[in-house]
């Protein structure tokens, strides 16, 4: 085992959005073993910061669903941008979605995510705006930030709201010049849509890292819960389903952990990765 793919949301976190000591630990004792840790999630780099910084472990941090990937010392080694103008045709698109819509850049710390307008009715958005809050910008239209390449489109909304926005997307003639990445939360009702480069998922973004450090998919352990987790849990040698997982990760027959309530990664970690003669298989 020489890397270890870990999702955050659902996975390395609690149902609480907490980092239970387990997986710190766990994921403490695979670095000192020089195993390299990867935090692979749909969340950007700033918003992925703090919880690596309770890890309190060198960590890379694969980014924004794979747009972004920089090594602990905050070094950018990967990044693929979404065209801006794809970004602006998304847009125009999706304009009947427009309240769950937002653009995300590669900035400092200011208008990182640009929205049009903030939905105070959503308790869900509205708890994410309130933690991100330094790194929001608003402007009317949308489409008028698009004064650089964006990371990506981002939609989120109830389920129903979201699918029809999925199938609209994938249906529209220009649908090869990006990429979907879904994760939805069916017991919260909530779902999100990121529209990234197309040569963007977790998994080839994985796999882009891998090869860079002469890594085989055979010395890789990847743990997921969500769909935006597929691509990455079938290019690793050894695809770990969180317990709390969707039901479409879990048809794959893929090895199943407990959930993130019960310390599922440390549990993976320390199974995988821990035992002196840890199965490759």
């Amino acid at each position: 085992m020489r890397l270890i793919a870990l999702d955050i949301d659902g996975t390395l976190l609690d149902s609480r959005w907490q980092l239970p000591e387990a997986n710190r630990a766990a994921i403490a004792a695979a670095t000192q073993r020089g195993i390299e840790v990867a935090l692979v999630t749909g969340r950007r780099y700033d918003f992925a910061l703090p919880i690596a910084r309770q890890i309190g472990a060198p960590l890379t941090m694969i980014v924004s669903n794979g747009a972004v990937i920089r090594t602990h010392d905050g070094e950018t080694h990967v990044r693929h941008l979404l065209a801006r103008e794809t970004a602006g045709r998304v847009l125009d698109l999706t304009r009947a979605w427009r309240d769950c819509a937002g653009v995300v850049f590669d900035r400092r710390r200011e208008n990182q995510i640009v929205l049009e307008s903030i939905n105070e009715d959503d308790p869900i958005r509205t708890a994410y705006y309130t933690r991100n809050r330094e790194f929001l910008g608003l402007v009317n239209p949308l489409e008028s930030c698009l004064t650089e390449d964006p990371i990506q489109v981002m939609l989120s909304g109830n389920i129903a709201k979201m699918r029809e926005a999925e199938a609209t997307l994938r249906d529209v003639a220009f649908a090869a010049e990006f990429a979907l990445a879904v994760t939805v939360y069916e017991s919260r009702n909530f779902s999100m849509i990121d529209v990234i480069n197309p040569v963007c998922s977790k998994g080839a973004s994985l796999a882009e890292w891998a090869a860079l450090r002469g890594v085989a998919r055979e010395e890789v352990l990847a743990i997921g819960d969500n769909r935006n987790d597929l691509e990455m849990l079938t290019f690793a040698g050894i695809p770990v389903v969180m317990g709390n997982g969707v039901a479409e990760l879990k048809a794959f027959g893929w090895h199943e952990t407990s959930s993130n309530d019960d310390g599922g990664v440390a549990a993976a970690i320390e199974h995988f990765a821990l035992r002196e003669a840890a199965p490759c298989a």
